[in-house]
């Protein structure tokens, strides 16, 4: 794909980068070279290719859904400053 000097002007504007003029010749082939890759991986055939979720094909390794800690809310309200109806009970902030 053809870019020429004006188009990146252009896009350098859009980005609002400032493109000095000696260097818009080496952006103009890096932004070819870069299009011209993009259009090489769309020809390639993906029809057959299934999507994945992640590059490796890993098993996540799941704990069991078991409880593991006792209930401790009647200990921690028992400290608590302010308790009303089970609720901790905080200054108000926002009038």
């Amino acid at each position: 794909m053809s870019v020429d000097s004006k188009e990146i002007q252009a896009i350098a504007w859009l980005a609002r980068l400032a493109i000095p003029a000696g260097e818009a010749e080496q952006y103009r082939h890096d932004l070819e070279t870069i299009l011209e890759l993009v259009q090489q991986m769309n020809s390639v055939d993906t029809a057959a290719v299934t999507p994945l979720a992640h590059p490796l094909e890993i098993q996540a390794r799941l704990r069991p859904d078991a409880v593991t800690e006792t209930d401790q809310r009647e200990a921690f309200q028992a400290v608590a400053p302010a308790v009303q109806d089970g609720y901790y009970l905080v200054p108000r902030v926002i009038d």
